[in-house]
């Protein structure tokens, strides 16, 4: 995998403090918050940035990958999204979770590579039971030491998941690898997508309801 090169002069200098950097919240916000470390971002602390990328730049490959079905372009697409989350430091307000502003450029990055590549996305090439990034765990995990059979029916299984997981509405896609896979929860996924917290509970519904039945036969 590649590592990620940020060259900050490229990026432009870091930004003077600026008096209104904080809001009378942030004042209270805890100091380890990734909040509170991207407001110092946006006061010209490069460390606080390079802390930034280094925390979660794994996580939005991994992410970026189930959206693109290509490595390399997620690679790519991550170097896109923390450059633009360079880009808008001097904007950045304390308002919402880092992680929902972070997941929301990411998002409309991969709408966007979705719409201008539709004719070459392969379900095929997606792999939704990776291990996680954070956690290091794979989804629907089979028992311990399992048969060549049970080995068999649960890469059928996994095969099926992929491919009707990436069938789904291109919302109702992003809402399912946000909120199975990334353990995002309803308002984070809201607040990514612009979607009240009834409409993403009811998108997420609506998606799941479509897997159970596309996947009775394997339930």
């Amino acid at each position: 995998m590649a590592t990620l090169v940020l060259d900050n002069t490229a990026l432009g200098a870091g930004a003077a403090l600026r008096p209104d950097a904080r809001s009378d919240s942030a004042q209270e916000m805890d100091p380890a918050s990734d909040a509170a470390v991207m407001l110092r971002v946006a006061a010209g602390d490069e460390s606080a940035f390079d802390y930034l990328v280094q925390k979660y730049h794994r996580a939005m490959i991994h992410f970026l990958f189930r959206m693109v079905h290509n490595e390399a372009i997620a690679e790519e697409m991550a170097q896109e999204v923390f450059l633009r989350v360079y880009r808008s430091r001097e904007s950045y307000r304390a308002e919402a979770k880092f992680t929902t502003w972070l997941y929301r450029i990411a998002t409309n990055l991969a709408v966007n590579h979705a719409r201008d590549t539709k004719h070459e996305r392969s379900a095929q090439t997606v792999y939704l039971d990776a291990p996680d990034p954070e956690t290091g765990t794979v989804p629907d995990v089979a028992d311990d030491d399992p048969s060549a059979e049970q080995h068999l029916l649960r890469e059928e299984r996994m095969g099926a998941i992929r491919t009707h997981v990436m069938a789904l509405p291109e919302r109702q896609r992003m809402a399912v690898l946000m909120h199975k896979y990334q353990g995002m929860d309803y308002r984070q996924i809201g607040e990514v997508l612009k979607l009240s917290e009834s409409a993403t509970k009811s998108l997420l519904f609506r998606a799941y309801q479509t897997l159970r039945d596309k996947l009775k036969d394997f339930v």
